[in-house]
């Protein structure tokens, strides 16, 4: 098999090259070739076809090779912290481009809509602090909803795409939206 193998090697070495383009993997997939090929040598009916036989294992071995490797690349730990905080200061922006639309809701909203979306507060806790029930504050929460889905379709242009939103600024008419609705 020794002899054999010395005619072939350099081909198939030049084909896993082709194959895979790095060359720190054929030393590595030459040797498992070798290694099958010398555990399957009965396996071979003539020497005839020596060659296209050693072609198919180093083509499977190939296969295996990438198979066996994970399907996704591993993430950097800066990479990961550089995408949150990005997608983090995209937030705070945004809300602070809000910030003056949910001054702009009526008070029986404004106050429920403030604690339980800015704030983050459970509607119960909303409703504790300002003494009205769950279902009181709920309604006002879904209510608040509304017309701030309204005040933002009405002064905002907002781009949205598959993972979000993309983009927002505010209408040209509306850049002074605050100012002008304050005493609402």
């Amino acid at each position: 098999m020794l002899a054999e193998w010395s005619v072939h090697k350099d081909q198939l070495k030049n084909y896993i090259i082709k194959q895979t383009g790095d060359l720190d993997l054929v030393d590595d997939i030459l040797q498992d070739v070798y290694i099958k090929a010398s555990q399957k040598i009965e396996q071979l009916e003539t020497k005839d076809k020596l060659q296209n036989w050693l072609y198919r294992i180093t083509h499977n071995t190939i296969m295996d090779f990438y198979r066996s490797q994970p399907n996704h690349d591993e993430l950097l730990e800066d990479y990961v912290e550089e995408e949150i905080s990005s997608e983090i200061v995209n937030l705070q922006s945004m809300a602070q481009c809000l910030r003056p639309m949910f001054d702009c809701l009526p008070e029986k909203y404004r106050q429920p809509m403030i604690l339980s979306e800015l704030d983050g507060l459970t509607q119960q806790a909303v409703a504790d602090q300002l003494g009205l029930s769950l279902s009181a504050t709920k309604s006002r929460v879904q209510r608040g909803k509304v017309k701030l889905k309204d005040i933002l379709t009405d002064c905002c242009n907002i781009e949205a795409g598959a993972e979000g939103i993309v983009d927002f600024h505010p209408k040209p008419a509306c850049a002074d939206f605050a100012k002008k609705n304050s005493g609402e």
